[in-house]
């Protein structure tokens, strides 16, 4: 038995013209950490919502740890943990008082299940008494988690966990993660950030309610069929236009203070396409082979 499974799933709003869910289809293992990688709009929050029997599907069927979304939403609520992508807890509570008061709800005890929330609750000690509307945004997110993880679930989805926040918060995130997953939880995490998917057993590419692939981190970046190259210039604007005006160019994007270039030809030489670049009186350039990125094979997939 699968710990997710979607067939088919569907999500369409304002009577049925704006589909954000495109029949998805894929599974996730027990104890695998699963990441639904994709830009804001992609329909992440809609599949996360009808995995967690919060939205009821226009189409298809899902299942987590084998009881249906729609039939079995009772007992899936108490088997399952879920952080949405905004803080969602009780701002006028204590971070005590919310950890106790999630903890009732799931006829559990802080004490009970301690041992699955200890790291992560030793950095929040400190501020127990404090209000969760006050604490900082790494803080908010740790406190959610707690939250999220207090009745032990089988499966802890989790929306957009590190949007919004700094990134030494967002590495001690994914550090937690890699713990819990130590423990035989089952995580399904969304996030934009495209090199977060590195940090995934698997990955599932989305973009506007279609899924473009699934496969490990690895698998995807060594499908991707050119090789390509790094380039840089004095003036990137003027780089960027050129290289699209240029006939030997197959693909062109811009990548922070570089452009990633491939070339119909695969064996064209580096002198070659300096010395063009130059002729068009650009100045400063860099040019080196570099390794394709997901975020590469997320654009390539998306122009196919």
């Amino acid at each position: 038995m699968k710990a997710v499974t979607l067939n088919g799933l569907s999500k369409v709003y304002g009577k049925g013209k704006a589909i954000a869910v495109n029949k998805v289809s894929f599974e996730v293992s027990n104890g695998e950490l699963f990441g639904l990688i994709g830009p804001d709009g992609a329909g992440k929050t809609s599949i996360f919502r009808m995995l967690t029997t919060l939205l009821l599907p226009d189409g298809g069927s899902a299942s987590v740890i084998g009881l249906d979304v729609v039939k079995d939403h009772k007992k899936i609520r108490s088997r399952v943990g879920y952080m949405p992508g905004r803080f969602s807890l009780y701002p006028d509570l204590t971070v005590e008082e919310n950890l106790t008061f999630f903890a009732t709800i799931f006829n559990t005890r802080l004490a009970e299940n301690y041992h699955l929330i200890k790291d992560i609750y030793i950095q929040l000690e400190p501020f127990k008494k404090r209000m969760a509307g006050k604490l900082s945004g790494g803080m908010k997110q740790k406190l959610a988690l707690c939250c999220a993880l207090i009745h032990k679930p089988a499966v802890l989805f989790l929306d957009e966990p590190t949007t919004g926040v700094d990134p030494v918060s967002r590495r001690e995130f994914w550090e937690m993660l890699k713990q819990l997953k130590q423990q035989a939880i089952t995580i399904v995490v969304s996030t934009p950030y495209m090199d977060e998917a590195n940090l995934c057993d698997r990955i599932g590419l989305i973009q506007s309610g279609d899924l473009l692939t699934v496969d490990t981190p690895a698998n995807i970046i060594s499908a991707y069929p050119e090789q390509l190259y790094a380039v840089k210039a004095d003036n990137m604007p003027a780089l960027l236009k050129t290289l699209s005006a240029y006939d030997e160019v197959l693909s062109n994007n811009a990548f922070g203070e570089y452009a990633h270039v491939s070339f119909k030809d695969q064996a064209i030489e580096v002198n070659v396409v300096q010395s063009y670049l130059q002729q068009q009186g650009l100045s400063g350039i860099e040019l080196r082979r570099t390794p394709a990125t997901i975020e590469d094979c997320f654009i390539k997939r998306l122009s196919n």
